[in-house]
Formats: C-alpha cells, structure tokens, sequence
C-alpha cells in the first residue's frame, strides 16, 4: 500500500494518496473535483479558495495534524494583505499536502454549483402571522404630563389595538424617538405576538406608514444542505428561494460522524456551529439581496433540522444523541432572539422559531413534514418517507400516527459511489436501460436531451458528464434489475452471463460501464459492486425503518405512500419499489410531496396557530427507537433482496415483472446465502445509532 498522504475532499467524498509537495489544486484535479482556477495556479484569481479541516475524522479513518498543508506562501500572504481571505481558507494553487488531510471545497469554489432541488410548495397557506405591522397615532409628549415615548406608544397601542402588554428590546428604543418625531407621532409598529398570548414584542418601529413590508425565513436545515424561502408576511408570497451546502459535512457526512467528531475533538461542537451559522447568514444575505429588500426588514425566522442539526445551531453539543437513550437538551419548539443565534445578517430583533421535536433521532423536520402532510387527519394509512442521510419515517391515520428515524447514511446524495456527485449541472440524473440490448441513456442536470438524442454532446459541452448524483444512481441500480444485469442478491452478472461487453469485470467482482468519455478526455462513469452495496445498505435502511412501523401499527401493506424531500421528489415510485426502497403498493398511490419540511417550515412562518397544532401533535406521536427494536436488524437483512427476500411485491409485479437470473459461486446456495445473511446483520448492527 502507497505511504503516500491521503487527500480527501468533501463535499464530493473523493480520495487519494498523493506525493508530499503536491499541490491541493493538482490533487483535485487529478481525482475530478470540482474545484475552480482561471489563473494557471499564480494565486491572482482567488477562485481555488479551500478550507481544510484539522482532527480525528473515524468515517474517513484518518486524524488531521495541523501540519497536513505547507505553511502559508508569500503568494497566499500577498493576496491575503491585498484582497482577504476568508478565516480557515487556503489557496489551492500554493498549499501543497503533507499528511492526511481532508479538504472542503466550498461551493463559491466550485465550477458547477450544487444544484439545491428544494422548491417551494405551491399549496396554499392561511395567513395569521406571529410578526405583523400595525399603524398607530401616538399622543405627543407634554412637559405638563411627563411620560417616556415607549410608555405612550404602549397606551397607543392598548387603546387603537387591544393590545396590553408590550415589551421592547434596545436596539428598538435607540430608533423610537427619531421615528416618532420623523412621522409626526404616526409610526408603523412591527408586534410579534405568539397565538394564544397577551405579551407582545416590538422588532421595529417607522416612521408614518412602513410599505417596505415585513419578511421571514422558512429555513430547512439539512445534514447535506440548507435550503431557505425568504416570504412576505403580509401575504406569504415566496419572494427568494436558495439553497447552499450545509459545510458541517467536512466534519463527517452523516449525524454520527459529526456526534462522532465533537466527541474526539475539543471544541469541535463549537467549529460546527459557527461553520452553520456562519453559512445561514449567507444565505440570508443571497436570498435579500436576490429579492432586492433591506436585510433589516427580515424579522423572523422558523427553522426545522433534525436532532443533532438543531443542537448545533443552538450551540449545544450533541453527545448525548450519539448513544441510549438519545438524550434531547429539549424536545420543546424554542424561541429566541437572532442575536442568539448570532445571525448578523437580518435584524438583530428578530425572532427565530424551532419547531419541536419528536424524539432522539426524530426532530422538527419530521414535525415539519406531519405539520404539511397532516398524517393526523387521514382517513386512509398512509406512509410518509422523507429521504435524505438520516431519513424521517411517519406512518399514520386519525386514529394515531407512529414515527421512527432510520440511518440510511449520504448513498441517497450520490455519496460513497464510484463515480457520485452532489446534484449540479452534468450530473447523471435520470437513466434508461434496454432490457434487450443492454444498452443505456441518460439525462444530465442542465440538459432536457437523452444520452442517445441527436444534439446532446453540443448540448453538453459546457458542463460534460461529470458524474452520477443519487436520483441518477438509484435509477441506474433499478434499471439493471430490471434489465437483467443485476440478481435478487445485488450481484453484478459478467459480459459472458449477461451478453453484454458493459459488463467489466474488476477483480473478482463485475462493474457496468454507463459512460465513456475518455476519448474526448471526460472520466469513465461506472455502476460498481461497491456502488450496489451501498445502495442496497441505504435502501435496506429505508424499509427496515417503514416495516418496523407498520409491525408495530398490526399491518402488511399501507394505502398510499408520499415520497417526501428533495430527493423523494426526484425519483419515480417504480425504480424506488424495484429496489425495494418502500413497501409495495400501487404506484399511483405512491406520490412526491417535495420539500414537505420546508413547507412545513413556511405554514409554521406565516400561521402562528399551526404551531400551537404541532406543538400538541407531536407530543401524541408515538416514537420507535430503531436502535433499540430487535426486529430492525431482521428486516435491514431481509431488505437486502432486491426488492425483498420474504415480502411479496404483487403490485410491482404487475407492472416490472423482474427476470429471475443468479450470477456467480456466491449468488446461490445456503453457503453464499449464509455469509450473505451474516453480512447484513453486521453491517445492520454497525448502521445503528448505538454504535454509530
């Protein structure tokens, strides 16, 4: 084995041993990153910009001295002085390697940006906003009645609003005379007042009639990514959405490798939550400035994240998650101040809102997800998955709703593949496979051209094929069973058992050539062994979570499934029943509900009695500790069948009847069924939280 330094990057997970001396920028290079340079590594263009991060990393098996990368240069030095680098950043052209390292490319650093696909809902919302504005006509002060300008706006306020009890924080007292006297003693008020409360707050006062309008965030925040919609609180319009990569994951790119990390290293709770912070204040920034409103009339904020996410944020370290019994600081919603939160960039009295959670790995994204989806108030069972690194599971009616979480780990994000990537334009998202031929096409993010259609490679030329991101691997993984490339148990079938030459073998193993792009100098995309392993781990996750609810509830199949999230809303319901993802069902019952967090997020924005709702809601969900259920492991084992080793799958047969082929020594017999048996129940025991 090469005694060479291990250079990993993230966000993409890729990896290799380089010579000491060898610059970052060669090494992203040579590996396919996507890290940008217009300058020829002088160091002039600043655009290979890299953060590397320093201590114990047990995903990647590497400890990072803070010696992994050369002394700063005079070049990084000069450019320093002249323009400014970011704190923690390294120019890629001068830092060279010099031991293990982990590299962050963040995403301004990138040539072809994330493609953050969590759009907006388009269904309607009640409006009833905690933070609104109010005009009042306050009585001028008289030296003959002497009384301060906030005790005369409070009797304003009492007398032409009905409200009594008013407080006002100081940065609203340093602007409240010079708004008074500027409008003539007509000011317009911005109150937040929570449902069912007499108290209210001023965040901002104006002088005459504010018609700048008040404005909040809906913020998802995610283990990969952080999507936000900024919004009008007079009507709920969406006026901006943007969403940036959450840049924890340099830290680990699933919860457990993050808990993991603020256990062995010291303050490394408090390096994630300013990296998070940090990230959703430019968020706020982009999303002002794209909507063309001052960043001050941004005066709330409601914020959903799983458990560990929201511990971050809230600056509080998440060891206690990271074993029995999964210990939350507060299952509470929780309000506080932005300057809390030190979120700069949007006025220091605004409020931000945290939906509650549901349990130790259940949080207020998955309360966000029942507060849009209303599992509570179905009349038929339905399946609510939210798929992402850590996927959130609801299955309920109006008789009860149950809740688990189940670890399925960043394969769904195009992590751990072969040839993955995050989503971002040239990414294979979308893939076909002719049962006969053998044969595939493809889509790319940016092109609305298959592989196979005349124009596609100049419509391609810019962003190339880069890669495969995970709507793409799970269709492509779901397209070989179907196609015959691949058996029940997830082996990959040679060219001579399969009859096609795609079929390459790699040691012992087969891969599927997808993509060949080398003789115009782009990479060779490949489906390996290790590729379906991965996804048969993460899927194997999935159902193994949904099963142990429906055990649990007394049932065998459910009435309709929504397929929540980014992801769920990027994959179709059959490639996700061929890998045996969820439990069978008609397809037209399973449905995409997209980004249901984030209009969770945005109901409990401009509806303050819809957090009341939740609030009671999730204290009558009924939670499932996945680590702790001895089933778990029994299902994780049976669903790593495609699609299932013991449940039948009647309706997907109805309409993907999958052929019945077995490749290999190890593909069949009670030997290889044996040590196949024992492999999942390792691997399931390893996905445990406890574990973790």
């Amino acid at each position: 084995m090469s005694s060479d330094p291990l250079v990993i990057f993230t966000p993409s997970g890729k990896r290799g041993r380089f010579p000491v001396g060898t610059p970052i920028l060669t090494a992203a290079r040579q590996l396919g990153v996507d890290l940008d340079s217009v300058c020829g590594g002088r160091g002039i263009c600043s655009k290979c910009q890299v953060a590397p991060s320093y201590g114990d990393f047990p995903k990647h098996g590497v400890h990072v001295q803070p010696g992994a990368l050369s002394e700063w240069n005079a070049v990084e030095e000069r450019y320093d002085r002249v323009r400014g680098l970011k704190e923690g950043r390294r120019l890629g052209c001068q830092a060279t390697v010099q031991s293990d390292v982990v590299i962050d490319v963040p995403a301004e650093s990138q040539v072809h940006r994330q493609v953050v696909r969590k759009a907006a809902s388009a269904k309607p919302i009640v409006m009833d906003p905690a933070t609104r504005l109010v005009l009042v006509e306050v009585v001028e002060p008289d030296m003959h009645e002497p009384s301060g300008d906030l005790e005369r706006l409070r009797d304003a306020l009492a007398e032409q609003w009905g409200i009594a009890r008013v407080t006002a924080s100081l940065p609203v007292l340093q602007g409240l005379q010079p708004a008074l006297r500027k409008g003539g003693w007509q000011v317009s008020v911005a109150l937040h007042q929570p449902a069912g409360s007499d108290d209210c707050e001023i965040l901002g006062v104006w002088p005459g009639l504010h018609e700048a309008g008040l404005y909040g965030l809906a913020v998802d925040l995610g283990s990969t990514t952080i999507a936000a919609h900024l919004c009008d609180l007079a009507d709920g319009r969406v006026l901006a959405s943007a969403g940036i990569m959450n840049p924890q994951i340099r830290f680990g790119e699933d919860l457990m490798s993050r808990v993991s990390y603020a256990m062995m290293n010291p303050g490394g709770d408090r390096e994630m939550t300013r990296a998070v912070r940090e990230a959703m204040s430019t968020l706020a920034t982009e999303l002002a400035t794209e909507a063309g409103i001052a960043r001050s009339l941004i005066l709330e904020a409601v914020i959903v994240c799983n458990p560990v996410m929201h511990h971050l944020l809230l600056g509080i370290d998440p060891v206690e998650l990271g074993q029995a019994p999964f210990a939350l600081a507060t299952a509470d919603s929780v309000t506080l101040g932005a300057r809390d939160l030190e979120l700069a960039t949007i006025a220091p009295t605004a409020k931000v809102y945290l939906l509650p959670c549901i349990a130790g790995h259940v949080g207020a994204d998955a309360a966000a997800v029942a507060l849009a989806e209303a599992p509570d108030r179905s009349e038929d069972l339905v399946l609510i998955v939210d798929v992402g690194t850590n996927a959130e599971i609801l299955l309920g009616d109006r008789s009860g709703v149950l809740a688990c979480s189940s670890p399925t780990g960043p394969a769904f994000e195009g992590a751990q593949i072969s040839a993955g990537q995050r989503a971002a334009p040239g990414a294979i998202e979308r893939v076909e496979i002719d049962p006969g031929t053998k044969e595939p096409r493809f889509k790319v993010i940016g092109c609305d051209l298959w592989s196979t259609d005349p124009g596609f490679a100049e419509a391609t030329k810019d962003t190339g094929v880069t890669g495969i991101c995970g709507s793409g691997i799970i269709e492509a993984v779901a397209e070989m069973r179907m196609a015959g490339l691949l058996d029940a148990s997830g082996l990959i079938g040679s060219e001579e058992a399969t009859g096609t030459p795609r079929a390459e073998a790699q040691g012992r193993t087969h891969a599927y050539l997808l993509h060949d792009a080398t003789e115009a100098g782009g990479p060779r995309i490949l489906v390996t062994q290790g590729d379906i392993r991965a996804i048969q781990l993460a899927k194997s996750a999935l159902y193994a979570g949904a099963r142990l609810l429906m055990d649990k509830r007394g049932v065998d199949r459910v009435d309709r499934v929504v397929l929540a999230g980014a992801f769920g809303a990027h994959i179709s319901p059959k490639h996700a029943m061929v890998l045996g993802m969820i439990p069978d069902a008609p397809l037209d019952k399973v449905t995409s509900a997209g980004n249901a967090a984030g209009h969770g997020a945005r109901i409990a924005l401009c509806n303050r009695s819809e957090r009341e709702r939740i609030e009671r809601t999730v204290r009558e969900i009924r939670k499932i500790e996945t680590a702790v259920e001895p089933r778990f492991q029994e299902h994780f084992v049976n669903a790593n069948a495609l699609p299932h080793a013991v449940d039948p799958f009647p309706e997907l047969a109805r309409v993907a009847p999958l052929p019945q082929v077995h490749f290999g020594a190890s593909g069949g017999g009670e030997d290889g069924a044996r040590r196949r048996r024992r492999r999942a129940r390792a691997e399931a025991r390893e996905r445990s939280p406890e574990t973790d």
